[in-house]
This record gives C-alpha cells, structure tokens and sequence, in this order.
C-alpha cells in the first residue's frame, strides 16, 4: 500500500484558457507577458478569419528554480483586418516579445486587440467580437537564457 497523495505529486496538464470578454483577455495577456516568437510564427488566415501565434511562453503558473517555457499556439477568432506597426515583417530572422495584450470595444460587440510587442512593435487586430484561445501544445521546457526577463523594475 502507498502513502497518502501529495500536493507534490499533482502532474499540471497543459494550459488551455479561452476569453470572450475584457476580463478573460486580462487573464491570457497576463499568461503570454514575456512569450517569445519567431516572427514566421504569426499568421492571418483571412479565409477562416483566424489569427494566430505559436509562441514560446514563460510558465509563470509553476515556478521553478530553472524557469520554464512551453510552446502555446495564441488564436484570435473572427478577424476582419490586421495592421501592424515598428516590425519588419519582411525580415524572417526577427524574434518578437509579447509584452500585453489589451482591448479597446467598440459597437456591437467588436472591437480592436493590440498585442504590444518589445520595441515599441504593435499587431493590431479588428474583430467582430472578442475570442481568444490560448493553448500549451508541448511540454515544459527550460528556458534557454535561464533566467527570467527584466524589465527595469
């Protein structure tokens, strides 16, 4: 027979958060704060009015001594049109940092997503309404620096 069960012992599933209002959005935009992404790894499929991220995220809800990234697609739903400003889009060897992401209503239930990127970089998103997911679609692992970003404070 075994011990009692331990706190411990609790294996985390991926995360899978999804956001249909402000508040949810806060939530995800807390959860992607310092996710890194190759710049190839943004992509607006106007046909599905989809846009989407495959970035590399810092695990916050875990910490450890090593800190830990794992690799989380970030979709938008219902996207008519994406601007985006301070990033060269044509230079595929970029690697972007998300920094927050907000949201700015607007009539009937539409409104705009700005992902603030590093740099003062900026994608803005015009949705029909808010819809987001944000997915784990690895395994942790450590983070390559092995250490956790500064930001001045």
């Amino acid at each position: 027979m075994t011990g009692d069960a331990r706190f411990e012992d609790a294996d985390e599933g991926p995360l899978r958060l999804r956001a249909l209002d402000a508040e949810d959005l806060a939530v995800i935009s807390a959860a992607v704060q310092d996710s890194v992404f190759p710049i190839t790894e943004m992509r607006y499929l106007r046909g599905k009015r989809r846009f989407a991220l495959l970035l590399n995220r810092l695990r916050r809800e875990r910490p450890t001594r090593q800190p830990e990234r794992v690799q989380s697609l970030l979709a938008f739903e219902d996207v008519g049109h994406v601007a985006s400003q301070g990033i060269d889009r044509s230079d595929t060897d970029t690697v972007l940092s998300l920094l927050s992401i907000g949201w700015e209503p607007g009539d009937d239930g539409g409104g705009r997503i700005t992902l603030t990127l590093a740099g003062d970089g900026a994608v803005a998103l015009d949705v029909e309404a808010l819809e987001a997911t944000l997915t784990d679609v690895t395994r942790p692992y450590r983070a390559v620096s092995g250490r956790l970003p500064d930001h001045g404070e």
